[in-house]
């Protein structure tokens, strides 16, 4: 059933609407409204499943496979990777975050028309093997999108080592004619070829093949360049020092049951954190923010 949770206008000022819902298979989710867009973010995970600007395509990808399942990742939209990346042994793969019900800590709908939306990662068995720490997760939602990821290491006196990664699924029109542009220059882990340290000579990457590559220390901003939809999607980050690249192409889709055989030809993910060499170690008593703003233009 539907729960409004806010709706207001003031001074002619349309500001945001946040409605709880049943999402999929039930699952928890938030409707955000604003006058430029609308957005869900379901709890399980933290996970936003959209952002759409009025009159433009969604900037999400979302696959037509993905579980909507307690304790199943969701596959699509932007999971929350935490508190590490990639397979660990005796671990599931990217963290236990993406997976958990984060608890609605707080939702603010702003007087310019944006809504900020604060959820936390609640007490779970998994987090009994790290040291105690809290992660704060801070969504707005207004023209663009901005995420926030805050953890802090509640220890009296030891280090926290992690990783985290907001793993950005976008939407894209057709995958060979997409180009991905700032990250000249910079060295990279290509997971297609055992993790081989290489470094990027080209001014814009292109897909061809299956490309995973983790680029390090990188924190400039990147630009999704996509002429199918007219548009450039404008990535720019603080607090990440490694932007992933990645496509499954066909044979890796063909292998994931939660996704479509053909739907690598309109997602890119592009994903802004601190991974593999760039894993961060955080002192007691200190908080790290992941900060991801994600804004669209027309593609000149």
């Amino acid at each position: 059933m539907a729960k409004r949770m806010s709706s207001q206008t003031a001074g002619g000022v349309a500001h945001g609407r946040v409605t709880m819902l049943d999402g999929q298979n039930e699952l928890p989710m938030l409707q955000v409204t604003t006058a430029w867009s609308t957005a869900e973010i379901y709890l399980q995970g933290a996970h936003v499943t959209r952002f759409c600007k009025h009159d433009e395509p969604p900037l999400l990808f979302m696959s037509q496979c993905s579980r909507f399942e307690p304790g199943q990742p969701i596959r699509g939209g932007i999971p929350v990777i935490l508190p590490w990346f990639g397979t660990r042994e005796g671990l599931g793969q990217h963290g236990f975050a993406r997976v958990k019900p984060w608890d609605l800590k707080a939702f603010a709908p702003a007087s310019d028309g944006s809504v900020t939306v604060r959820l936390r990662l609640p007490d779970c068995p998994e987090r009994s093997a790290f040291l105690p720490f809290i992660a704060d997760y801070v969504v707005t939602i207004s023209e663009s999108l901005t995420l926030q990821l805050v953890v802090t290491n509640k220890s009296r006196d030891e280090e926290f080592s992690f990783e985290n990664c907001l793993h950005t699924y976008f939407e894209v029109g057709d995958i060979t004619a997409v180009s991905v542009v700032g990250l000249k220059g910079l060295d990279y882990l290509d997971k297609v070829e055992n993790f081989a340290r290489k470094t990027e000579t080209g001014n814009a990457i292109h897909f061809s093949s299956e490309v995973d590559r983790v680029y390090l220390d990188a924190t400039g901003k990147v630009e999704i360049h996509d002429p199918r939809l007219g548009r450039k999607i404008l990535i720019e980050k603080k607090g990440s020092l490694s932007t992933v690249v990645w496509n499954p192409w066909i044979t890796r889709s063909q292998q994931m049951p939660d996704f479509g055989n053909e739907e690598y030809n309109r997602m890119l993910c592009v994903e802004s954190g601190n991974v593999s060499l760039n894993s961060l170690k955080l002192a007691p008593g200190k908080s790290a923010t992941l900060s991801v703003k994600l804004r669209t233009e027309l593609l000149a």
